[in-house]
């Protein structure tokens, strides 16, 4: 655990201004290291990019957003140290938040494994295992031979009635044959298994109209849409067990190239359907990105991939 655990929801706030300032005093500039690393893909311009920024104390609350809509990517990770003696090299625990575009999100893999690389390749953390203090509890990642391991939690679906839902699938995939649907309460994300007759490249061929999803559900209940289908074994190709893409317009993200948080969600699922607790995975996105999962005895995932770092430099605002 973590020697201080003050990252908190109650933390988000903005940051106070000094006594005795006045509008008309210049604002001074920050200068934040920043990164781009591409996820779960050993190979640059692959896998799913996020930017990562370093900060070595609190940032004013609205930077956050600001910066994310600045970088334009599904995520933009901020690494915080936890105390001001903290060091991004030698210290284990940090603070850890990511933003879409739009908006904070509560979990997200691939810009934890995105910010893990950075600290691991281009800091040169001394550690062997990093512990992210997050609105998802403590997460952690840990270096591997071939990649980096994430340490997530894993969480159960539902079946979920078709005519709940019936107007959403139908504006998104049209007359696609669904095989299940199950939703995840605790992500928020609606997992729909494509009909097993339908293979990989159906998947990655398959037209998914995500413009109107926000405005067909607008209870909050549905906040991700997870595609899926039944991976093929043997045959000249890698097998995989599974694979999947993922759609979040409702957080600015019409479709995101490759999902630690559907993964949770995913792994879960097909665990139970394969009744497999080791499996590999594969995201159909056009980048497309790829994960080694593994269910643990206490409930929790391990998934496991690559990261490249192809961006750094500085931020200045």
């Amino acid at each position: 655990m973590c020697p201080a655990l003050r990252y908190s929801a109650k933390e988000v706030k903005r940051a106070p201004s000094k006594a005795g300032s006045s509008q008309t005093e210049p604002v001074r500039k920050m200068k934040l290291p920043i990164f781009i690393a591409d996820a779960f893909t050993v190979t640059a311009f692959h896998g799913n990019p996020a930017a990562v920024c370093l900060l070595e104390s609190i940032l004013q609350e609205d930077a956050h957003q600001q910066i994310a809509r600045e970088m334009n990517l599904s995520e933009t990770a901020f690494i915080r140290k936890l105390q001001p003696t903290d060091s991004f090299s030698q210290s284990s625990c940090f603070g850890l938040r990511w933003f879409t575009p739009v908006s904070e999100v509560p979990l997200c893999g691939h810009a934890t494994m995105a910010s893990a690389a950075v600290l691991f390749h281009k800091i040169k953390n001394v550690n062997s295992t990093l512990t992210f203090v997050t609105l998802s509890g403590e997460l952690k990642a840990r270096r591997a031979e071939d990649g980096i391991v994430l340490d997530f939690p894993l969480y159960p679906t539902f079946p979920q009635d078709f005519h709940e839902v019936k107007d959403l699938i139908k504006a998104a995939i049209g007359d696609t044959t669904v095989q299940d649907i199950q939703y995840s309460p605790d992500t928020r994300k609606l997992l729909v298994r494509l009909s097993d007759s339908y293979d990989r490249s159906f998947l990655e061929s398959l037209k998914v109209n995500t413009e109107p999803l926000p405005g067909i559900e607008k209870t909050g209940k549905v906040k991700g849409l997870i595609l899926t289908v039944k991976g093929e074994s043997g045959g000249q190709t890698t097998p995989y067990d599974f694979y999947s893409r993922y759609f979040a317009p409702w957080v600015g993200v019409p479709e995101d190239p490759v999902t630690g948080s559907a993964h949770t969600v995913l792994s879960s699922y097909w665990s139970q359907q394969l009744g497999k607790k080791e499996m590999r995975a594969f995201q159909c996105s056009c980048r497309g990105g790829e994960l080694d999962i593994s269910l643990r005895p206490d409930g929790r995932v391990d998934m496991k991939g690559g990261a490249a770092v192809v961006l750094e430099g500085m931020l200045t605002a």
